[in-house]
């Protein structure tokens, strides 16, 4: 299992239509092959900061979600209403006891 957190900063008039833009996404994400989970998190300092927290099978399976018609549409768009470039990690899950 890999992890994937991606951060945005959206315009600040923009960041409405980002809401209503992912909650009609969301779950098309959630059924793509591999996802396993996927949260959107919103800063408390600057409500124009958010992350997508996902996790996927596999890197191959983010992969072929990223090369997605689905993926291209929806980044374009998103893309549109940002403020600054985001920024993207993929992470292996590890537990420290």
């Amino acid at each position: 299992m890999i992890v994937r957190v991606v951060k945005m900063v959206f315009r600040a008039e923009e960041t409405e239509a980002f809401l209503a833009y992912f909650d009609g996404r969301k779950e098309r994400i959630r059924g793509f092959d591999g996802c396993m989970h996927l949260e959107l998190w919103q800063s408390p300092q600057d409500p124009r900061i958010f992350f997508t927290y996902s996790h996927w099978l596999s890197e191959a399976h983010l992969e072929a979600y990223r090369r997605s018609e689905f993926f291209d549409e929806t980044w374009r768009a998103t893309r549109a209403r940002f403020a600054a470039p985001a920024e993207a990690w993929t992470v292996l899950p590890r537990y420290v006891s």
